[in-house]
């Protein structure tokens, strides 16, 4: 299967949407399953995983109704209070859902000490241990302690979300590259081509400003732990879908068919142990 890694949903609410700001605007309304579906089948992409766009449980069902309802949305990555006293229950809960793969917690907005936190890796454990994965939505700038949150769970599937977030528009590279570095020794560690756009400059960015970070991907991770994400509708703010698809198609072009394969869809298939 060829699958999009990495797309939301939503219906816009001002509150609840309330991290979609002035300069966002293009995105503060409702993303659908019927907004996207043409778009995937333009792009010859056989589905996706649906990942959580707000801290609720009410996501959780949310997500996985539009799943139930739209067969080619393979996964849902949702949402849990991963501190919580009753988080084996909710886990239980969510777990009797065949395409609930796994837990995400928006980390890039919490302070300095939350991901090592022992009851917070706890929680995250307990993830991997009812056979789900857990998405690493970090920044460059925590990406020294998201070594040291990755060194606690050995056994836990875990994906970095949009590779971390440098930030391309001001070139960053040499800290993003050397925890990167180190967080690709370990081979639970996976990682998603998605989300690049919006961290290169929106109006001028070009295929040419991505390639120096997704050649680094691919050097120290190999296709074999790198995922296609397009990170639908956010992708938006700075492209639409086909000029995301475009750069990393250009980019990728002179891997083997294997290789291309994997990225595209058997990675994320095999991770998130999505069924056609």
């Amino acid at each position: 299967m060829r699958i999009d890694s990495h797309q939301h949903f939503w219906h816009y609410h001002p509150v609840k949407g309330s991290w979609i700001t002035d300069d966002m605007r293009v995105i503060r309304r409702d993303f659908m399953p019927a907004d996207l579906e043409p778009v995937l089948q333009a792009h010859g992409m056989d589905g996706c995983v649906a990942v959580q766009a707000d801290q609720s449980e009410h996501e959780n069902w949310f997500l996985l109704h539009l799943a139930k309802t739209n067969p080619w949305i393979k996964g849902v990555v949702g949402w849990l209070d991963l501190k919580a006293d009753n988080l084996e229950d909710r886990l239980v809960e969510c777990s009797e859902h065949e395409r609930f793969k796994g837990v995400r917690h928006v980390l890039q907005a919490e302070p300095d000490g939350f991901m090592t936190d022992p009851r917070f890796i706890k929680g995250v454990a307990l993830v991997g241990a009812k056979g789900l994965t857990y998405d690493i939505l970090t920044t460059e700038s925590q990406l020294e302690e998201a070594v040291g949150f990755v060194k606690a769970l050995p056994d836990m599937p875990l994906v970095i979300d949009h590779i971390s977030k440098p930030n391309i528009a001001a070139s960053s590279f040499k800290h993003w590259a050397k925890y990167m570095k180190q967080m690709s020794a370990f081979d639970h560690v996976h990682v998603k081509l998605s989300g690049m756009i919006t961290e290169a400059n929106w109006e001028t960015w070009k295929p040419a400003d991505l390639k120096p970070y997704v050649d680094f991907c691919l050097e120290h991770f190999g296709p074999e732990r790198l995922m296609y994400g397009s990170d639908w509708p956010v992708c938006l703010l700075a492209g639409a879908y086909a000029q995301v698809a475009s750069a990393l198609k250009e980019i990728l072009s002179h891997l083997s068919v294997e290789e291309q394969a994997a990225i595209y869809g058997h990675t994320a298939s095999q991770f998130y142990k999505l069924k056609e």
